[in-house]
């Protein structure tokens, strides 16, 4: 199944589970994918910003792709393919999509500077890829440096036929996806799937004001995928309690740095994957930090069972 405008609820964005020695740890690809098909995810998105694709070779990063998406054959599943140059993209690409995959994920280089590289870029990248991949636009100026303002998002959209999806991660952002939202209410931009990521920081307002569900990795996709389902099921206020019971963790987790270490702990902690390894150069959890976030997930727990880890 090919990606489409259509695409809505949770799409997790999936850590790269390692062995404490730095190899793949493919069970744990496989223990992971089917959690996320039981909470309820309606997609998946791989070696994403969270997955570590940096620290893979070429090969480990078409074999961890292959791995998702043959244990989950009924979701799609979202490729990223950003790369420093197009070659690389393009073979990933494929690769993926020879695979199975539904489509792909872009990110800007933090080179880009001027709205109109920004557009160029996005032209050239469907060039190297081929126009009949679907393709998201991952906005993500906090860890990419590189602004986009409503109008380039326009031009993207509009010049490019074959992205269909962005993945919404500024902030302040909200007023950005009411523009785009109105846009498209006026007939001057047609409709993308608007996902949303920054760890679901803001996804209680994010989905009010018009996005189509969450893209992101926080240690509770369970949770993400219930509140998505409220918000769409007009239960604002019990989308809210859910949310708000779970804040206090989630920004915890969403801290520059030490995010994923504390978002591959949690994981292992709930029994997803088997270890919290990163692959080196990495940065680690002190016991402060875990007896942090164990407080924070027992106050959880009297909230919500899920966080009622043994």
């Amino acid at each position: 199944m090919k990606l489409e405008a259509s695409a809505k609820g949770l799409f997790p964005i999936a850590p790269t589970p390692f062995s404490p020695e730095g190899a793949i740890d493919f069970n744990s690809i496989d223990k992971l994918t089917d959690f996320y098909l039981e909470c309820g995810s309606t997609g998946m998105t791989v070696l994403g910003v969270m997955g570590e694709a940096p620290k893979l070779d070429g090969a480990e990063a078409i074999d961890v792709a292959k791995r998702f998406i043959k244990r989950a054959p009924q979701l799609p599943v979202i490729v990223g393919v950003s790369a420093p140059g197009f070659a690389a993209m393009r073979r990933l690409s494929l690769a993926a999509m020879d695979a199975g995959a539904a489509g792909v994920m872009i990110a800007p280089p933090n080179t880009l500077r001027t709205d109109d590289q920004i557009v160029t870029y996005y032209s050239q990248a469907v060039e190297a890829i081929g126009s009949d991949i679907p393709f998201c636009i991952q906005d993500f100026p906090l860890t990419f440096t590189v602004v986009m303002t409503p109008g380039v998002i326009r031009r993207i959209i509009t010049d490019n036929p074959s992205c269909v999806m962005l993945k919404h991660e500024d902030w302040p952002g909200l007023e950005k996806i009411s523009t785009l939202r109105k846009w498209e209410a006026e007939g001057s931009l047609r409709h993308v799937s608007i996902l949303c990521g920054n760890g679901g920081l803001f996804l209680d307002f994010e989905t009010e004001r018009g996005a189509d569900g969450a893209m992101t990795g926080y240690a509770f996709p369970d949770m993400l995928a219930d509140l998505v389902r409220l918000t769409a099921a007009g239960e604002r206020d019990a989308a809210h309690d859910l949310f708000d019971a779970h804040l206090p963790l989630l920004r915890y987790e969403q801290q520059p740095g030490v995010g994923l270490a504390i978002r591959k702990y949690l994981m292992a902690r709930r029994g997803l994957i088997a270890s919290d390894a990163q692959r080196a150069p990495a940065g680690g959890m002190s016991a402060t930090a875990k007896s942090e976030v164990e407080y924070l997930l027992a106050r959880l727990a009297t909230k919500d069972k899920r966080a009622a880890v043994a």
